[in-house]
């Protein structure tokens, strides 16, 4: 079973929240795509709209979303994502990985880009006390 750390950033207050994703929900992210928009519920927040902004695999060899696919590439980079120059002009082969979330994948970032009812805290923090009465 594929697990995810999921990173999730209220663009109002600019805090990030880290979630971890399981089971039927993280299989249910599989095949998605960077800039794709998903439903809150996959990390526990009911009645939100996430958009998926990037991730990293195990490796931490970063998504693009310029690159299409699972696989992980040697492109040659001059800036953005996954290379920053040293110089100008500097140029670099550099490992990135596709934009579609796969089994490899680890980390997922994501941004709210629709609010619902409930604020976040209220929401992570009934998770909490439903996992733990799981345990």
């Amino acid at each position: 079973m594929v697990d995810f750390k999921t990173i999730v950033n209220d663009v109002k207050t600019g805090k990030s929240y880290n979630v971890t994703v399981s089971g039927y929900h993280a299989s249910s992210l599989d095949g998605k795509n960077i800039g794709d928009v998903v439903d809150g519920i996959f990390v526990g927040l009911p009645g939100y709209k996430l958009m998926i902004t990037g991730g990293s695999d195990g490796n931490g060899t970063p998504m693009r979303s310029d690159l299409p696919g699972k696989r992980r590439r040697k492109l040659l980079l001059s800036e953005g994502i996954g290379f920053h120059e040293r110089y100008p002009g500097e140029r670099r082969r550099v490992a990135v990985r596709g934009s579609t979330i796969s089994s490899e994948i680890v980390q997922i970032n994501m941004k709210i880009t629709e609010y619902g009812s409930k604020s976040i805290e209220e929401s992570f923090a009934a998770n909490a006390e439903a996992q733990a009465e799981n345990k």
